[in-house]
């Protein structure tokens, strides 16, 4: 299997692997109908460009995908008139942005999706992650979160090639 796939129920399945997700508090939508700040995840199908995760919490993940330690400098721009939106900035940064040096756990690990970012279209959607659920599943604000130890498996099995399957039924 290439493909993982997310079900708009909350459902990841990967090869024989099948885990809970949560997805975005506002639902999901359509990559037509996606826009900026609306928590939803968008529908597709999406290439898993590269991993970060926290040095200081988390051994390397393992993985074949492009792994990188994260900073306390490290943001993802979320301003849709920036031109460096839906892209990683080292932080201090002027325009609106994500810190993904985070207090809670859920950046602990990041696997950034590559939605609207081949190029970017502003207020599309941005910082589309796989990332660590909330105990509770809580709604994210747009991504897939699964629990840690889930997203670690899930790492662990994927190939550069893999991409994130998001559809309806």
């Amino acid at each position: 299997m290439s493909d993982i796939l997310v079900t708009p129920d909350g459902i990841l399945q990967f090869g024989g692997l099948q885990f809970r997700c949560a997805l975005g508090k506002g639902g999901v939508r359509s990559e037509a109908d996606k826009r900026e700040g609306d928590g939803a995840t968008p529908l597709g199908r999406y290439p898993i460009r590269q991993v970060f995760y926290r040095a200081d919490r988390l051994s390397p993940p393992e993985t074949r995908l492009p792994l990188q330690a994260l900073t306390p400098q490290d943001g993802w721009c979320d301003d849709p008139a920036d031109p460096a939106y839906n892209r990683f900035v080292t932080l201090p940064y002027a325009a609106s942005h994500e810190k993904l040096w985070r207090e809670d756990h859920v950046y602990d690990v990041i696997a950034v999706l590559g939605h609207n970012d081949d190029p970017p279209v502003p207020g599309l959607g941005s910082a589309i992650f796989l990332h660590v659920a909330r105990p509770e599943y809580s709604g994210t604000e747009g991504c897939v979160a699964l629990a840690l130890p889930d997203l670690l498996a899930l790492l662990a099995v994927l190939r550069p090639s893999t991409h994130l399957d998001l559809r309806m039924g």
